[in-house]
């Protein structure tokens, strides 16, 4: 039988998969290593997907997706990064996974290298590595609160460099970069001529701070625009399943854009584009209620950790702790969360799973039940005293008492 090409064969496993699939396998397992939101979606956007059926409005799309749905992640888009962004620079996705494979594809040729985030979501190393390309990853340190320096990334930039990805709010990290020092990634980017891939997905929760998009700083310079923005509603609605998303794109590849997506996907499916002008363009309550429930867990988690004095970053955005276990994971987190599912039945996502810099850290989701959240983490063992979190950005947080509402 032939051999698969040698670039599929080295595709690491995505250990977040590995050990979900576990958990899902053992009974009884509290699942805190996947971020799955667990409200019911809105009844109007299930109506919307199911009259699109209904109605047989099941033929292709324009390769860039329904136009008024191009204006609705344009008008969300402008709304929320006070940045004029029109229609036309809007393609729709099957996924926000889809859109970085979309954006690497336009811009990579094998032997490129791109710069990624250390720790950073797995699939920014997977992705580029099936096109040939090279992943270069550049460090995100706990001594500097697991913020980008320029420096750093600087001192990666070879002549081969041509795509920096930036991801605020982060994912596993739950960090979000500032205005200033996002201006000075755009500025690194324009220097050095690189093409930016900005991973938005969690751009609709953040706490106490602003969600900054790279492309605000974009069209400053005539002729510069660089940043590709990749959005999701399957966080942002709980649209995991339906795969929609989009892709913002600079100005003037409309052709080049069109032809991508025609190899790629053609279209995505016609019921969930009409289920996602449903939801961008209706009440936003799940939002709202969504960004509570989240923040409410996200301090209740930091008060269980808090008491057991086990150091962890405090998450700005997106819906997630990372923490450090290093006082039990002997210098395999990736082996300890396998033996503490067996052990405790709580699955992590061990820190490996996004970068070399993650070893003896762990990723704990915030979009389930506080019950079993505090339930889960309540059988970590305590690292001796309450020291609490170390770090600038790292520190402790006034729990909040009860659940923003119901998990369905």
């Amino acid at each position: 039988m032939p051999e698969l090409a040698a670039h599929v064969r080295e595709v690491p496993i995505n250990q977040i998969r590995e050990i979900t699939e576990a958990a899902w396998g053992t009974p009884g397992a509290i699942v805190l290593s996947i971020g799955e939101p667990g409200f019911a979606v809105p009844r109007h956007v299930l109506e919307a997907g199911m009259a699109c059926l209904e109605r047989d409005e099941t033929n292709y799309t324009p390769n860039a997706g329904i136009p008024a749905l191009r204006e609705a992640f344009a008008a969300r888009f402008r709304e929320h990064n006070a940045t004029p962004v029109g229609a036309d620079r809007v393609y729709v996705v099957d996924g926000a996974q889809q859109g970085l494979h979309f954006a690497m594809s336009l811009l990579l040729s094998p032997g490129d290298e791109i710069l990624i985030p250390n720790p950073g979501y797995p699939t920014f190393a997977m992705t580029s590595s099936l096109l040939h390309a090279v992943p270069v990853r550049y460090p995100l340190y706990p001594e500097h609160d697991f913020q980008p320096r320029i420096e750093d990334i600087e001192a990666l930039i070879t002549p081969r460099t041509k795509v920096l990805i930036l991801n605020s709010p982060s994912n596993p990290l739950g960090a979000v970069l500032g205005e200033d020092l996002t201006r000075r990634l755009v500025e690194l980017a324009r220097r050095h001529d690189l093409w930016i891939i900005s991973d938005e997905c969690y751009e609709a929760f953040t706490y106490d701070v602003p969600h900054v998009s790279p492309a605000r700083f974009d069209s400053e310079v005539p002729g510069e625009a660089r940043v590709f923005a990749s959005l999701t509603l399957s966080k942002t609605y709980g649209l995991t399943g339906l795969r929609i998303g989009a892709l913002i794109c600079p100005p003037g590849l409309e052709q080049k854009m069109n032809n991508v997506m025609e190899a790629i996907v053609s279209c995505v499916a016609s019921p969930s584009q009409y289920a996602a002008l449903a939801a961008l363009t209706g009440p936003q309550d799940y939002v709202s209620h969504a960004r509570a429930h989240y923040r409410a867990n996200r301090d209740a988690a930091s008060a269980v950790l808090h008491s057991h004095g086990i150091p962890y970053l405090t998450a700005q955005g997106a819906f997630y702790l990372w923490a450090d276990v290093s006082h039990v994971s002997g210098g395999d987190v990736r082996a300890w969360t396998r033996r503490f599912l067996a052990d405790h039945g709580v699955a992590f996502a061990p820190g490996t799973a996004f970068g070399s810099i993650g070893e003896g850290w762990i990723r704990i989701a915030l979009c389930g039940s506080q019950a079993d959240l505090v339930e889960g983490l309540g059988r970590l063992p305590a690292r001796g005293a309450a020291a609490g979190p170390s770090g600038g950005a790292v520190g402790s947080t006034d729990p909040i008492a009860g659940t923003a509402g119901a998990i369905a």
